[in-house]
């Protein structure tokens, strides 16, 4: 069994999790409040911004120059694609600041691409193609032509995390990661398992801070 087949079975119960949260369900049935889905955008926006970051890292750590040309292109769609989709929602950044689990989400993957070893900053930014990929599917599958897709409020939405390009690039980082995990010896292959299941928990915390409206208690 490879390293990403074992961590997608330790992470069934997050996957589970999110699956059944309210945010996601919502948002599959097109109920989710606009105002609670603008919060989500910015949060997102904001996360995109150190999320490329941490995609640069791992092109400026690569072995190969395809593996940069995989890293760095990544970084550049998540600026120009992912925040255009963000951007025709709702002007993403006014008045916007940071929840504390947008914090902790982005400090953790930055440490995990600019401190640790390279197949641990893959593992650990992973789940944001794969969780991204298996939500959007879930959701797609739900809606039964391409007309009913156009008409659900958030299709777009749905559109970006199931097109062709998204899921390329999750089938890329996925082997990537297997073939660092390869490369690695049983205590870094564990290390990456654990930085690839933060990351997932935080997947779902991010959901939750949107839809709870987190905010700073102070």
């Amino acid at each position: 069994m490879s390293f990403t087949d074992q961590v997608w079975q330790r992470i069934e119960p997050v996957r589970n999790a999110i699956s059944r949260h309210p945010f996601v369900c919502a948002l599959a049935d097109g109920s989710l409040e606009l105002e609670t889905f603008h919060e989500y955008l910015r949060q997102d926006a904001l996360y995109l911004i150190d999320y490329s970051r941490a995609l640069s890292a791992l092109a400026a750590g690569a072995r190969d120059a395809d593996e940069v040309t995989f890293w760095s292109g990544c970084a550049h769609q998540t600026m120009v694609d992912e925040r255009s989709l963000h951007a025709s929602h709702v002007d993403v950044l006014e008045g916007a600041i940071m929840n504390p689990t947008c914090r902790a989400y982005m400090s953790f993957l930055l440490a995990s691409t600019h401190a640790e070893t390279q197949g641990v900053g893959i593992a650990a930014v992973l789940p944001c193609f794969w969780l991204y990929d298996f939500v959007g599917h879930r959701l797609r599958e739900g809606v039964h032509s391409e007309g009913e897709l156009d008409a659900h409020p958030y299709g777009d939405w749905i559109r970006t995390y199931t097109g062709p390009e998204f899921e390329e690039a999750t089938r890329r980082a996925k082997d990537y990661a297997d073939q660092y995990a390869q490369a690695s010896d049983d205590a870094g292959r564990e290390r990456m398992a654990k930085a690839f299941e933060v990351a997932s928990r935080y997947e779902w915390m991010f959901f939750d801070a949107a839809w709870t409206g987190q905010q700073w208690p102070l």
